[in-house]
C-alpha cells in the first residue's frame, strides 16, 4: 500500500482546522473557493469529487486525494467511475507532456547553429 489513506485524510483536515485557528481569514477564502464552485446544478457532488480526484492526481497531491477519494466515495463514486476519471487524468497528462516536448524540441532547435551561420 502507497500510503494509509484514512489517516492521511484524518490528518490533513486536523491539520486544516489548525492552520484555520492560527489563519482564519486564509480559511474562510479557502472555504468560499469550494462553496464557489459548488454553486449552481450543472455538476453533482460526485462529478466535482471524481473531477477533484482526477485533479489531484495531476497536481500529485496526496492529501487532495485522500480527501476527494473519501468524498468521491460519500457521494457514491463507483470504483468504475473513479477509473474512468482517473484514465482520463492520465490521459490529459500524456498530452500535457506531448505538448512541452514540443516546446523542448524549440528550445534545442533556437541553441541549434543555423545554416547560414554554417556557411
Amino acid at each position: 500500500m502507497f500510503s494509509d489513506w484514512t489517516n492521511t485524510s484524518s490528518h490533513v483536515k486536523r491539520s486544516f482546522g489548525a492552520l484555520g485557528k492560527a489563519h482564519p481569514k486564509m480559511l474562510a477564502a479557502y472555504q468560499s473557493l469550494g462553496a464557489a464552485a459548488a454553486e449552481g446544478n450543472a455538476l453533482d457532488a460526485k462529478t466535482r469529487e471524481l473531477i477533484s480526484l482526477a485533479v489531484a492526481v495531476t497536481t500529485r497531491c496526496d492529501g487532495c486525494i485522500s480527501v476527494h477519494a473519501q468524498a468521491a466515495v460519500a457521494n457514491g463514486a463507483t470504483e468504475a467511475e473513479v477509473a474512468q476519471a482517473l484514465a482520463t487524468a492520465i490521459a490529459l497528462n500524456a498530452g500535457a507532456a506531448y505538448v512541452y516536448s514540443l516546446h523542448a524540441l524549440e528550445a534545442v532547435q533556437a541553441f541549434e547553429p543555423s545554416d547560414a551561420a554554417q556557411g
